[in-house]
């Protein structure tokens, strides 16, 4: 047997370069237009360059990923590209690696990626479900244009049906009266940090996968990294104290990626400018792993 000094096998090693392996990875590094100016562009080259430190085994549940095979597509060029630009982009590239069966996983970015990765998911937006793990609504007007506070209300705008919207993990005090009354008029199921904790993370989860399930013939989720709790993830503008655990977050992702109708996946709002000791890097790495440990279940 080959000494593991040589042979120690990471989340790296699952990326290639085969345009037909099961999963797809893009990079989508847009940091234009956030309300809370950073460097989320650097999330999916710090996020690639952590994959090496966390292993393709799990030794909780005997789970290896040895096999899986990750098609890396690489980062996509949004410098300096506004949400209204960079959205045709982002869309085509979705568009062109979404096949039956197949899970694309979007590394942004800030959460305005999220419009263009559901718009190439499905054009028409009529057979998808949009789950959102996230602090905020994301129900920002739009009359000043796109940014990574509305990415909801603009596909709200695009004709996206409102009961094919699970918002979860929403945080008191980071949010307004009125973006709340907005999802309440629209129809979208919403669930808080608190339903969180008092019901638990599974039955939040899979409750909203079920209900976007039997309404529509794929699922997007969006991952806004800053639903976890800020002492737990330094590394994300919006995180605030009292938001989802690291652990929650991780079996949310689990879940998730499990799920035979998710179609598409986006994790945003990762600073690594922000971030101290890797924590935040970690955690988005850990993520990966979680949502294809899933992906491999189904």
């Amino acid at each position: 047997m080959t000494s593991e000094c040589r042979s120690w096998r990471s989340l790296s090693d699952l990326l290639c370069d085969d345009a037909q392996a099961s999963v797809a990875l893009i990079g989508a590094p847009l940091s234009e237009k956030s309300l809370t100016p950073g460097r989320c562009d650097l999330a999916p080259k710090v996020l690639r360059a952590t994959l090496p430190r966390l292993s393709v085994y799990d030794v909780e549940s005997g789970v290896d990923l040895s096999a899986l095979r990750v098609y890396d597509r690489g980062d996509l060029n949004l410098k300096v590209m506004t949400p209204e630009a960079a959205f045709t982009p982002v869309k085509e590239a979705v568009l062109a690696e979404a096949k039956p069966g197949r899970l694309v996983v979007v590394i942004g970015g800030n959460n305005a990626i999220t419009r263009p990765v559901a718009a190439g998911l499905d054009p028409s937006l009529k057979s998808l479900g949009l789950l959102t793990l996230d602090a905020h609504f994301d129900l920002r007007d739009v009359d000043c244009g796109l940014t990574n506070g509305n990415p909801i209300q603009a596909l709200l705008d695009d004709g996206l049906p409102g009961p094919q919207i699970a918002q979860i993990g929403l945080a008191p005090f980071a949010n307004t009266a009125r973006a709340h009354q907005k999802a309440k008029d629209a129809g979208v199921h919403v669930m808080t940090a608190r339903d969180i904790r008092k019901h638990g993370v599974a039955l939040v989860v899979n409750d909203a996968l079920d209900l976007l399930a039997k309404r529509c013939d794929l699922i997007m989720v969006d991952f806004d990294i800053d639903v976890i709790d800020r002492a737990c993830l330094p590394g994300a503008p919006g995180a605030r104290p009292g938001g989802m655990s690291a652990q929650d977050f991780f079996d949310a992702a689990r879940l998730i990626g499990a799920h035979p109708k998710v179609a598409g996946v986006d994790l945003t709002e990762f600073d690594p400018s922000l971030d101290v000791a890797d924590i935040t890097a970690l955690t988005a790495a850990r993520w990966f792993a979680e949502v294809l440990t899933g992906f491999q279940a189904r």
